[in-house]
């Protein structure tokens, strides 16, 4: 156990190695029914584990499914974790003296992993796992490219090989991060691509678009399904994902021991949904068992592609050729194209199957914010406490001070926790338009979000 005090203002609660948690926590032991089946694009039927495991290992297959509270982590995979856990708690001092709020503002700080980001708390067990049953190259998406390099990060510890699919805009707006990914040894592919069928037929349709996460995850299910030695793993949505990323709220709850105090509300940016679960699910599970139940918890995603927000609560595939799994989730519709945004994790149309479920059950919030309010807040922050956040961590900032300027006019003493799930140390051009004047807000017409809702698929 240690409490740092730097420059008398900002403390760091930190904890040893030893406790790293043994145990990924599984709320799905937690909901007061189960999650509704997942359907196979294939027959429309419930997935069997067999279909599944084409593209999954089978240790996957039953953690996505498990409903047990606690899931051992191996070993090995605890090994690794030390290179960057236990990340500290800090307290966000400064920030509240500039807001001049009574509010305690504390963030659990990921970026001290080695690619920058919460990432590699799933991807080192996914391609563990992998590696364990024979396979030796993964396929996935990428937004940013958090994701991308966090998996090439991963497989590059366990010698396989890595190709990511990096959406087309990002690809271009991001190059550092395709470098990263290059770095660990990945194949990193603009997309749509030529390398796939279903990139081909995106291009033809479209050679101009910007592409999106939902297209990507087609390319990599695809390159899997494809190739015996591959298969696909992705960076959120999936509940074994949300699963591995509660190591960020387990040490959290033992470091808020450290400082004595509580968080009245908790949050996240939502694109998927992982860097809000990792944060907020060992916190919802005492809420869920009757513990904590004035517990506030706020889902925070882009106006511009408003899943929680405008969605509706629905079956949809998961990717835009609809040849992924069908689950039930709020959406905007499978071929919904967002804007190019930069916050490119979060331009996804879909969203956790868990996080979708307590946001319906009043569980969780959501809000949607603009993209000019997002880069005003990351500037705050990162005069006041010295990190320049990833622009999808910036959401929950922007809120963060919208909520404890609250505090201010009401004069309560909240405890407000976030996850500043990564560094914004590659989207620096993103902050030079900012700078410029040259970032527009967008929020998506209703009109276009009702149209593609209309080819959800037909299932349950």
């Amino acid at each position: 156990m240690c409490i740092t005090h730097l420059s008398g203002m900002q403390i760091k609660y930190q904890l040893e190695e030893e406790q790293i948690p043994k145990r990924w926590y599984n709320i799905q032991a937690d909901l007061p029914t189960p999650l509704d089946p997942v359907y196979s694009p294939q027959t429309l039927k419930p997935v069997t584990p067999e279909e599944l495991n084409v593209i999954f290992p089978m240790a996957l297959i039953g953690q996505e499914v498990s409903q047990e509270r606690y899931i051992d982590i191996p070993e090995e995979v605890r090994e690794i974790y030390r290179y960057w856990r236990p990340s500290p708690l800090c307290r966000a001092r400064r920030l509240e003296e500039q807001l001049k709020t009574p509010a305690k503002i504390y963030y659990k700080y990921e970026g001290v992993s080695p690619p920058g980001s919460h990432k590699p708390n799933t991807a080192v067990p996914q391609a563990y796992y992998n590696m364990k049953e024979g396979i030796t190259r993964l396929a996935t998406e990428t937004g940013a490219g958090q994701w991308g390099s966090a998996l090439a990060f991963a497989t590059a510890l366990f010698d396989m090989k890595c190709t990511v699919y990096m959406v087309r805009s990002s690809y271009f707006e991001k190059p550092y991060r395709k470098s990263m990914m290059q770095t660990w040894g990945a194949e990193c592919i603009p997309s749509p691509s030529e390398k796939t069928q279903v990139g081909k037929a995106m291009l033809a349709k479209d050679p101009k678009t910007p592409g999106s996460l939902g297209m990507a995850i087609s390319e990599a299910v695809e390159d899997a399904a494809t190739h015996d030695d591959t298969n696909y793993s992705l960076g959120s949505v999936l509940n074994h994902v949300c699963l591995h990323q509660t190591v960020i709220g387990q040490e959290s709850m033992e470091q808020f021991k450290q400082a004595g105090d509580q968080p009245d509300i908790i949050v996240g940016c939502v694109g998927g949904g992982s860097n809000m679960a990792g944060i907020s699910f060992p916190y919802l599970g005492e809420k869920l068992r009757g513990k904590r139940k004035d517990l506030r918890a706020i889902a925070v995603e882009p106006s511009s592609c408003p899943t929680l927000t405008k969605g509706i609560y629905a079956y949809d595939y998961g990717d835009t050729a609809g040849i992924g799994p069908i689950a039930k989730m709020y959406t905007l519709g499978h071929d919904f194209v967002p804007p190019a945004i930069h916050a490119g994790g979060l331009r996804y149309h879909g969203d956790s199957p868990i996080v979708s479920r307590l946001v319906r059950d009043k569980v969780m919030e959501a809000v949607a914010v603009h993209q000019t309010e997002v880069f005003q807040a990351a500037v705050t922050f990162a005069r006041s406490e010295g990190i320049i956040p990833a622009p999808e961590s910036a959401h929950a900032i922007r809120v963060v001070i919208d909520e404890a300027l609250k505090c201010r006019t009401t004069n309560e003493k909240k405890t407000i926790l976030f996850n500043l799930s990564g560094h914004g140390n590659l989207d620096l051009a993103a902050y030079d338009d900012y700078f410029a004047g040259k970032l527009s807000d967008f929020e998506y017409p209703d009109s276009k979000i009702a149209e593609s809702l209309t080819r959800l698929p037909k299932v349950g």
